[in-house]
């Protein structure tokens, strides 16, 4: 996900947040590269919202997700329980004098 994508998520207008907040847009830019953007709604939960009501997205714009990928499909066993395996003791040969 783009930076300006994340903001137009959160409803907040990027083009007007850049032109009156460079520097702390910049920084919210540099360390959302750097992680999951979920990892940074967290970091930055209560920080976000005065900035949502600050610059706040005028127009309905909605954002292209990527299509998610299939899920792995687990193979179906054969019978209706599955098997538990048990594990076989082991015996060790000693030398004796």
């Amino acid at each position: 996900m783009r930076w300006e994508d994340y903001l137009i998520s959160k409803k907040i207008d990027s083009e007007l947040f850049k032109k009156e907040e460079s520097v702390l847009w910049e920084t919210w830019k540099k360390v959302f590269e750097q992680m999951h953007p979920n990892s940074f709604t967290a970091q930055k939960l209560y920080l976000i919202n005065p900035i949502r009501r600050k610059y706040p997205l005028s127009e309905d714009v909605t954002v292209e997700k990527e299509p998610l990928k299939k899920p792995m499909v687990k193979p179906k066993l054969l019978s209706g329980k599955p098997k538990t395996v048990k594990p076989k003791p082991v015996f060790i040969k000693r030398k004796t004098d």
